[in-house]
């Protein structure tokens, strides 16, 4: 994707399964805006396929927007309508929606369901954006920085209903957030894109170790002084430090890497000049820049992602990381 001579996107290549959770991460700046509103058919892509619930986005009818749920990252309209009147005016747009009072208790705004939308706090209208998103039941939910202005409770219930939309209704939800703590207790697995280009891709757990950020362990030794170590293995280092102490380290603690560390690893090594993506630590996961041909197997995915192939941008290709035109494809059985 890009803008006059700004190339935005270069090699998004995603799989994405139905009825999972996936977060997308990234610095501002980094192209995840403009891939989801490419997903969305907000904006027109300049190369590359899409394909969203077996509907090339710019060609998408109401039926077809009528299955996705949107919950934008600013949204300030109908700012003359009560907060209950609105979501009930949504609803009736879909043919099974949920019941807008339970919604409405459900992001905790029953006691302002008469109030005009334009007098709600910042923090109440980001719940009534997340109540307007779901009201239809979506099959494929995308979600931008969704729990932005919730306090903690609030901030636990919407997590509880993303869960259940996910695991009891086969939901397939798409999440962007700067809240890195909320996408490691959420998504199922985790893309990085930065600089245009999905760099890791994988589960949590994959992503720690895959892009070698390292545990660290910390400990009091003989002499009083506070140690600590960063290490690949920190079962060994432990091990090591009881044989050679022949007794209880105090104050021993070990520290696995947090999403925090794998996401800051990954954008300081672009920042620092790293030309290489960590790749696909998952089973069904893609990043850009892989070498292979060939495509995903079509089963239970709902987003795939990959990169043309050939030297016209318009060539819908036959491999992944050929060059950095951006293909987003659905298959027929798929999602979106």
């Amino acid at each position: 994707m890009s803008y006059g001579a700004n190339e935005v996107l270069r090699g998004v290549d995603l799989d994405i399964r139905r009825g999972e959770i996936f977060a997308l991460l990234g610095p501002n700046g980094a192209g995840k805006t403009t891939t989801i509103e490419i997903l969305e058919g907000f904006r027109r892509r300049s190369a590359g396929e899409v394909r969203v619930l077996g509907t090339d986005p710019v060609r998408g009818d109401d039926a077809w927007r009528g299955r996705l749920g949107l919950v934008l990252q600013s949204w300030r309209d109908h700012g003359r309508w009560q907060v209950a009147e609105l979501l009930r005016h949504f609803a009736d747009f879909h043919p099974d929606p949920y019941d807008p009072a339970e919604l409405l208790e459900l992001v905790g705004l029953t006691e302002h369901a008469k109030q005009r939308v334009s007098l709600l706090s910042g923090g109440q209208r980001r719940r009534l954006d997340v109540a307007l998103g779901i009201v239809g039941r979506p099959e494929l939910l995308f979600l931008d920085e969704p729990t932005t202005g919730f306090d903690p409770e609030a901030r636990r219930h919407f997590h509880t209903l993303v869960g259940k939309l996910a695991r009891e209704q086969g939901v397939t939800i798409v999440l962007t957030t700067h809240d890195l703590a909320e996408a490691e207790r959420l998504a199922d697995r985790i893309a990085v894109l930065v600089d245009g280009r999905v760099r890791i891709c994988g589960t949590p757990d994959e992503l720690a170790r895959q892009a070698a950020a390292r545990a660290e362990v910390r400990w009091t030794a003989a002499d009083g002084t506070a140690r600590r170590e960063r290490t690949d293995d920190p079962s060994l280092l432990v091990w090591e430090l009881h044989r050679d102490a022949h007794r209880p380290i105090p104050d021993l603690e070990v520290r696995r890497p947090t999403l925090e560390d794998v996401y800051l690893h990954m954008v300081n090594r672009v920042d620092a000049g790293d030309p290489h993506d960590v790749g696909d630590v998952g089973d069904a996961g893609g990043a850009s820049g892989a070498d292979g041909a060939g495509d995903a197997p079509d089963g239970g995915h709902a987003v795939d992602a990959r990169d043309a192939a050939g030297g016209d941008a318009h060539e819908m290709g036959q491999a992944i990381g050929m060059n950095d035109t951006p293909h987003i494809k659905h298959r027929k059985d798929s999602a979106a």
